[in-house]
């Protein structure tokens, strides 16, 4: 199956969380056609969350995978170290007091 260069589904997905008025920033623009895409979720009461694809074998498909959880801080250190190892990685920032990601949008899957 053919993927959507990145630049493309960082575009829609932030026209999914603009529809909602959930306000998200791209913190790290990474290789426009090819770059991996982290979403770090703030809660707005010092914890987050981030979540990375990964390809889960069980089930044959790439799936939103929970990188780290917890204290902004640590969190933001653990997306840090991504961004250390993965020059081409894009980085959206979420606030949302709900902690909702959105990524089970139809059509961001």
């Amino acid at each position: 199956m053919a993927r959507l260069a990145s630049h493309v589904w960082v575009g829609a997905y932030l026209r999914i969380l603009s529809a909602d008025a959930v306000p998200a920033y791209v913190v790290a623009r990474g290789d426009a056609t090819a770059g991996a895409v982290l979403i770090k979720v703030a809660t707005l009461d010092g914890q987050a969350a981030a979540w990375q694809r990964s390809y889960d074998f069980e089930r044959d498909a790439r799936v939103w995978m929970e990188l780290a959880s917890g204290p902004e801080g640590e969190v933001d250190r653990a997306v840090a170290a991504q961004r250390r190892t993965d020059p081409d990685l894009w980085v959206i920032e979420v606030e949302d007091r709900e902690g909702r990601t959105f990524l089970d949008t139809p059509g961001l899957e």
